[in-house]
């Protein structure tokens, strides 16, 4: 009996064993048909993204070399091209005014009226002088010539005769003296009519009728200031100057070919007439490290007035075979230098340091480190990393709509035409009132 029972159980667990070992090939048969199927379906996917995807879309742009004319944006204030504070050269009580306050006045125009009663009288006491000078010059003349033929006979004598011709010269001294007095006279009376030296608009006048003035005074009667043309004295920093001064001597950047320059207003308008660079200060003002520039700009609309704050964008030079790329395809990094991400034809994506010379409005005038047609990405840069495949398409051009596939373009594609391209810098600088 317990032979029996022992036959039984021997007999079970060689059951429960077999079905063990079926349990565990099947197992291991559905792992190995898992494993070959991915294996196939990794195959299959080819060289794709992480997990099977495809590469990530980014737009470019394509370098594109080109004489860029280099601009910076200065600022200004406006000044009158001529100022003339008016002066009385004579004393005495204005009579009246002669012309309307904020007016255009001509040149020579009357202005004030000063009582020339004394002009009068010191013009008729030097004439009354004239007279008597001429008169007196007659009567030593008759004298010298009767001594001439009397000295032949010795009825005078050689000391009297040589003593009438000096009186004759003496008289004639006199009497272009007199007649000396006489014109200053008469230009004092004439500066009883002040008037107007410049054409320009007149200011506040600061006498009225009944004012006592006084010749030569430190108060002007009223201030002219011719407003066309303006001059824009523009400051710029010593050390833009001196690194612009230094790029030129060096080649890498051409001189400008222009000396006309744009305005643009305080309300941030643009002013419609160019003007033109006339010198720039030869010293460095030593509290603001910055030099003037001067510049002369036409004002027949009288639309500038004297003082105001305007910006200046002048031609520094040109750039040749600069390549402009917008600020959003280039970063910096950790040591500060710009960088940026190039996709070869094959679609691999490599960092490349680029050097730069200005930021120019929204774009990098790029001078270094970039070779014509090649591609940089623009945007998609977050899903783009060195090394890693992208799918690129072109940045539309700016009068385009659609965005053109290059992703197997040879990175050696011809490209436009070069062109001149004018940009501009934007400075902050000082500017003395």
């Amino acid at each position: 009996m317990q032979s029996r029972q022992t036959t039984q159980n021997f007999s079970l667990y060689t059951r429960q064993n077999s079905w063990s070992k079926v349990l565990l090939l099947s197992t291991l048969s559905v792992s190995i048909a898992l494993t070959a199927c991915g294996k196939k379906e990794d195959a299959a996917a080819g060289p794709a993204g992480a997990g099977g995807m495809p590469p990530p879309e980014v737009v470019v742009t394509v370098a594109q070399p080109q004489s860029v004319s280099q601009y910076v944006e200065l600022a200004g204030r406006t000044s009158a091209y001529q100022v003339s504070p008016v002066i009385p050269q004579v004393g005495g009580i204005i009579l009246k005014r002669m012309f309307q306050e904020g007016s255009t006045v001509k040149a020579g125009q009357a202005l004030y009226q000063i009582d020339p009663a004394t002009g009068h009288t010191d013009v008729d006491a030097a004439q009354a002088a004239v007279q008597r000078n001429k008169a007196n010059l007659a009567a030593l003349k008759v004298t010298a010539s009767r001594y001439k033929g009397l000295i032949a006979s010795n009825a005078v004598s050689q000391l009297d005769y040589d003593s009438a011709l000096q009186q004759v010269a003496l008289s004639e001294a006199d009497l272009a003296a007199s007649q000396a007095t006489l014109r200053n006279s008469q230009i004092k009376l004439d500066y009883a009519t002040v008037r107007s030296p410049i054409t320009g608009q007149s200011g506040v006048s600061s006498v009225t009728a009944g004012a006592l003035v006084v010749a030569n005074q430190t108060t002007p009667l009223v201030t002219i200031q011719q407003m066309d043309p303006m001059y824009v004295d523009i400051s710029q920093s010593s050390a833009d100057m001196l690194k612009l001064r230094q790029q030129i001597s060096a080649g890498t950047l051409g001189k400008p070919q222009s000396t006309q320059i744009n305005l643009t207003l305080e309300d941030g308008s643009s002013y419609p007439i160019q003007g033109r660079l006339e010198f720039s200060n030869a010293s460095v003002d030593p509290t603001s490290g910055s030099v003037i520039l001067r510049a002369v700009v036409p004002n027949p609309s009288g639309l500038l007035l004297p003082g105001m704050y305007v910006k200046a964008k002048i031609n520094q030079g040109v750039v040749h075979n600069g390549i402009l790329l917008p600020q959003q395809a280039v970063t910096h990094n950790p040591k500060g230098e710009a960088v940026v991400l190039v996709v070869a034809a094959d679609g691999t994506v490599s960092q490349r340091t680029i050097q730069t010379s200005s930021t120019q409005g929204d774009q990098w005038v790029v001078t270094g480190g970039l070779e014509n047609g090649e591609r940089v990405i623009l945007e998609g840069s977050q899903k783009a990393k060195p090394g890693s495949k992208v799918n690129a398409t072109v940045a539309p051009a700016a009068n385009s709509k659609s965005v053109t596939p290059i992703a197997n373009a040879p990175t050696n594609a011809p490209v436009a035409s070069s062109k001149s391209v004018q940009t501009t810098t934007t400075k902050t600088a000082s500017v003395q009132s």
